[in-house]
């Protein structure tokens, strides 16, 4: 039965979103408990037998925690990690090169320049070639490879239930939000994620509804298998305002070093210049990072060598035990960096894996380091206790702003840590940290605003037209001809680009005369053929008042590329002439760019 307070049109879009969005959800819960579960028996069995590394885990006690141990052979990491990079690089140039890299990317451009489509193996492709290579030791997280399977996902519920290429586009964006949302135990966070992650200073707004919804059942279905506590243990923490200025500094800091980490990401852009097959570049990051943390562990063992250890991996039970005050300050400080060349180093050589949870172990290192500082120079402001609290706004400040998606990240990070009571220093945090990085953004393939996307080019191009009259875009000097003027001097009148000519006579109208009128007879004739004996009586005609809009609709409607534009008091008094090609300029000229049409 429908609902009162909805009309029809209401009551179609929310049956038809809601009916798609739920579909998304189920797919993407199913899809995100099958990402998690290949992980984690990826990375017992790789790291943990082969390597004989069991890393420290998130959301558990302090002393399940501390419980993890370092390989007593460092270096079988480097024949694991090297191993995993291989198969992943085969896998991936093999199958579905744009499977390669942090995915989110690639779901970004698939909304924004492929009309929303995404083929139906790279969702496979990618769960497999990211599983490979985190569980394996490289440095990536879970939240690009789960973007692009979402997006997977609902690009092929676009596909199966003939949605326009609109409403498909936002079926991929809704498969974001689901997949991220799902996996992180964040519905509201994983919602807005798919709406802000899009562009760098704007939202896509029409996906935000379906996202909620997709979001929440695939939440549901995620957390029915595995739990439904936070992926972090946090406590909340007391801050004061007197703390506000520290919080500003961090968020100074986390846009430095946010900066930093964007910069090596792309530097490693390099290896596209290697002339090696693309399937061994994967391989050749791997042991990059594989050297580096055995060097980090000879250099720095405290902590178990959690300093080279912790830039193996997601790492979020380096962020566990930051959480727990359990890592000394030179391994957060020492992590910040490894953590940032490890990173670069895996995505930037064709691993698969995403930068989202490697920008939250950043900032929280970030946080950590910051955070004990401040401990030791302001000891009645800024308590040991207090660090923690550090920790997490560091990690919603950095990635907040080399994501450019401030809110998402905040709500996320509140509901993987279930803590809320930093809403307020994290705020001003993150409006620093995405403030000072400016355009600098992790995500390449965003655009500033919706009307620098493709995929809005066209509606935004109608709207202009909208706001624009005829008499902005006619031709007031125009040639006209008369019914007793040669062809021949009619086609060089239409030398400037004009392909029908109005006939006037006295100042009035008598109709026009078509290029393909002329055409039509033979060119030795031109000469002696009258422009009365092909003209036209019919002919379209528009006011100067009406809009562009209607105008080039009018246009396409009748399958002419020039209208008359003659007086509204007065239809037989031409004022000049519409060229079709002069409506498309004019939104041209307003976008700044050609529109999709």
């Amino acid at each position: 039965m429908r609902l009162f307070w909805l009309d029809s049109e209401e009551f179609r879009y929310l049956r038809k979103w809601s009916t798609i969005a739920t579909l998304i959800g189920v797919i993407s819960g199913v899809g995100a408990i099958i990402f998690y579960e290949l992980l984690n028996l990826g990375t017992e069995l790789f790291l943990g037998k082969g390597a004989g590394f069991v890393p420290p885990r998130a959301g558990v006690s302090l002393h399940e925690a501390l419980a993890w141990t370092p390989p007593p052979e460092p270096l079988m990491i480097l024949p694991v990690i090297v191993l995993g990079g291989l198969l992943s690089g085969i896998l991936v140039f093999t199958l579905a090169p744009e499977a390669e890299g942090h995915g989110t990317d690639a779901a970004i451009r698939a909304f924004h320049r492929e009309g929303g489509r995404i083929r139906r193996r790279i969702p496979l492709v990618k769960m497999a070639a990211s599983v490979l290579t985190i569980s394996t030791g490289g440095s990536a997280g879970r939240e690009g490879p789960i973007a692009q399977i979402g997006a997977g996902f609902g690009s092929l519920v676009g596909e199966v239930f003939r949605l326009s290429e609109r409403d498909r586009r936002i079926a991929l964006a809704v498969g974001i939000g689901a997949g991220v949302g799902s996996i992180f135990k964040a519905p509201l966070g994983g919602a807005l994620l798919s709406t802000e992650i899009l562009y760098r200073q704007d939202f896509e707004k029409e996906a935000l509804i379906p996202s909620v919804i997709a979001s929440v059942v695939g939440y549901s279905i995620f957390a029915m298998y595995d739990g439904f506590s936070p992926v972090f243990a946090a406590q909340p923490y007391q801050w004061s305002l007197a703390q506000i200025p520290l919080y500003m500094l961090l968020g100074a800091a986390c846009a430095g070093v946010g900066i930093l980490y964007i910069k090596a990401f792309y530097s490693t852009k390099a290896f596209d210049r290697l002339k090696i097959k693309r399937h061994i570049k994967p391989a050749l990051g791997a042991l990059a990072v594989g050297v580096l943390a055995l060097a980090l562990m000879e250099a720095l063992p405290q902590a178990k060598g959690a300093a080279g250890l912790g830039a193996l991996g997601m790492g979020y039970g380096f962020i566990q035990l930051a959480l727990y005050n359990a890592l000394p300050l030179e391994v957060m400080f020492t992590l910040i960096f490894a953590k940032i060349a490890a990173t670069a180093l895996t995505i930037g050589s064709g691993g698969s894996g995403g930068v989202f949870a490697q920008g939250m172990v950043i900032g929280a290192m970030v946080g950590g380091t910051v955070g004990a500082i401040f401990a030791e120079l302001f000891p009645g402001l800024v308590t040991p206790e207090a660090v923690p609290a550090f920790v997490i706004i560091g990690m919603m400040a950095l990635f907040g702003g080399v994501s450019k998606a401030p809110i998402a990240v905040l709500i996320m990070v509140s509901e993987m840590t279930g803590d809320y009571s930093l809403l307020f220093p994290a705020m001003v945090a993150i409006v620093g940290s995405y403030s000072l990085t400016g355009k600098h953004s992790i995500y390449s393939e965003q655009v500033p605003t919706r009307i620098h996307s493709p995929a809005h080019a066209e509606e935004y191009f109608r709207d202009l037209l909208r706001i624009h009259r005829v008499s902005d875009a006619m031709r007031s000097e125009f040639p006209t001809t008369t019914r007793g003027e040669s062809l021949s001097g009619a086609m060089l009148k239409m030398r400037h680009g004009v392909s029908a000519l109005p006939i006037v006579e006295r100042g009035r109208i008598e109709g026009i005369v078509r290029l393909r009128d002329i055409v039509a007879v033979p060119v030795e004739k031109w000469g002696e053929t009258r422009v009365e004996e092909v003209m036209r009586e019919k002919y379209s005609t528009i006011t100067p008042d009406r809009s562009l809009y209607e105008a080039l609709d009018f246009m396409e409607r009748r399958g002419v590329g020039t209208l008359v534009v003659v007086s509204p008091e007065d239809p037989e008094k031409p004022l000049g002439l519409l060229l079709k090609r002069d409506v498309i300029k004019i939104g041209e000229a307003k976008l700044g760019k050609k529109p999709n049409t």
